[in-house]
């Protein structure tokens, strides 16, 4: 079964619920839910990460106001899981 997104921030061993994308030609950044797929140039954080962010001064942060939610389990986990209580 695949292990859930972690936090990008080193050493940091939560589990991700937010994604950060630079929007450089806007000078923002955007912490919004985690996104369905991780994606290059993006970054996953937990909440405590998520929630305290700060970027360069000059720069604005655009924040998701609500709720950050562990993403629900995949189809793919879901079916990983059936088969390993199958195999047991």
């Amino acid at each position: 079964m695949r292990s859930p997104r972690r936090c990008s921030r080193n050493g940091c061993p939560r589990q991700a619920v937010a994604t950060l994308t630079y929007v450089y030609n806007e000078s923002t950044a955007v912490v919004g839910p985690l996104a369905a797929f991780a994606e290059p140039h993006t970054y996953d954080l937990c909440e405590p990460h998520a929630r305290s962010l700060t970027a360069p001064r000059g720069w604005d942060v655009v924040r998701h106001e609500g709720e950050f939610e562990p993403p629900p389990p995949t189809t793919d986990d879901l079916v990983a899981l059936a088969e390993a209580v199958r195999e047991a």
